[in-house]
């Protein structure tokens, strides 16, 4: 399975936040940090602070810092919540119509327990797990 671009950036801001907890961090730093476009991240940041994620604020002291504390935070729910589809396959065309081997196809039943197992996995992982070698990411990760 693959995640979208989006939820790659979304791991990565937070990962980077945590890992410079307390301090405030910008779209700035973490744009430079990781070659990632300003424009993207920001909305990255905006969805990731709708969501709890962030604490965001705006002005001249502006950045955003972690909403809870990297142990409460679970890859799975993360990724989950980036991603726009719920489902690895569609069973429709492009029409909209419903695939003619729907009444007795396995492929999505299949697909999807492929993706709750996943899911399951990522949602071992917290991202206090993620940033446990912080010494190591403090020296990858320019001040």
């Amino acid at each position: 399975m693959r995640i979208s671009r989006f939820s790659d950036y979304a791991v990565r801001v937070l990962m980077y936040t945590a890992l410079r907890a307390p301090a405030r961090v910008t779209v700035e730093e973490v744009a430079e940090t990781f070659g990632i476009s300003h424009h993207h991240l920001t909305k990255v940041v905006h969805k990731l602070g709708r969501q709890g994620y962030l604490r965001t604020s705006r002005g001249v002291r502006g950045g955003f810092q972690l909403a809870r504390p990297a142990g409460q935070i679970r890859l799975g729910e993360v990724i989950r919540s980036c991603e726009s589809e719920a489902s690895v396959v569609s069973c429709e065309d492009r029409g909209g119509r419903p695939c003619r081997l729907v009444p007795s196809c396995v492929l999505k039943q299949a697909l999807d327990e492929a993706a709750g197992a996943f899911y399951e996995v990522l949602d071992r992982y917290t991202l206090a797990d993620l940033t446990a070698r912080g010494p190591i990411h403090q020296i990858l990760l320019p001040r």
